[in-house]
């Protein structure tokens, strides 16, 4: 499969690399068979993507929430590239392996909040962009796509990209994918780690921020943004207790 850039737009090379680092350590991703600043050849893959499969009854929400939690969890685990620092990874962040199953065997966050103190000074791969068209489910289990936003940062950031882009559609009465699009982001949020890999209050105002200043939004999208992060504090906020 051939993808091309747009000339001046992105680097399909340095997407590639990215792509086969993560492979390298088992990462569900598409085998790169050569690429160029400007052109990329990709291991051709069977299946819709995941949002195609939700609309067609194939996933359901709940499942399909847990699996791009799985998804950030096993990408935040992989060991950093070299020259990017981190700390030592956490026993709890070890990935599971990445089964073809209904939910990740993981435990959620006691209260599910974002972090308002720092987590640990890790550093790790991140695609900023994973949300249910960025996911082909195969017969072999889901792959990533579109790697063209990935970089190097703290988890958290990802972790609010994927939750505001999920919100984003959820709070838009116009879209038909609105109720489906929440029951995701509830599924998401509600199966953090109590560790590095987990949304963090940092991660969401910077989500915003980029967010708002992605060229690619329309007027209508970057309208929805406020209302998008006040639903993803609501579903994090553990209200009083008593």
């Amino acid at each position: 499969m051939l993808r091309r850039y747009r000339d001046g737009w992105g680097d399909a090379a340095a997407e590639a690399e990215v792509m086969e680092y993560v492979r390298s350590h088992g990462y569900p991703v598409p085998r790169v068979r050569s690429a160029t600043r400007t052109e990329m050849v990709l291991e051709r893959l069977s299946g819709p993507t995941m949002l195609e499969a939700v609309a067609a009854g194939l996933l359901d929400p709940v499942r399909t929430g847990a699996t791009l939690a799985r998804l950030l969890h096993a990408l935040h685990a992989l060991p950093p590239r070299d020259g990017h620092a981190t700390s030592a990874p956490r026993d709890d962040d070890a990935p599971s392996a990445l089964r073809d199953d209904d939910t990740p065997s993981v435990s959620p966050r006691d209260d599910g909040t974002p972090s308002t103190s720092p987590r640990d000074p890790v550093t790790r791969v991140l695609h900023l962009d994973l949300h249910p068209e960025n996911v082909i489910v195969t017969p072999q289990g889901p792959q990533v796509i579109d790697w063209s936003t990935a970089e190097e940062g703290p988890p958290g950031l990802d972790w609010g990209i994927s939750a505001m882009i999920l919100a984003q559609v959820a709070v838009d009465s116009a879209d038909f994918r609105a109720e489906m699009a929440r029951a995701t982001l509830v599924s998401l949020l509600a199966h953090q780690h109590d560790g590095p890999s987990a949304l963090t209050e940092e991660g969401l105002v910077e989500a915003r921020r980029r967010r708002a200043a992605n060229p690619t939004m329309t007027v209508r999208e970057v309208e929805l943004i406020g209302v998008a992060e006040e639903l993803i504090r609501s579903l994090t906020d553990p209200g009083p207790t008593a």
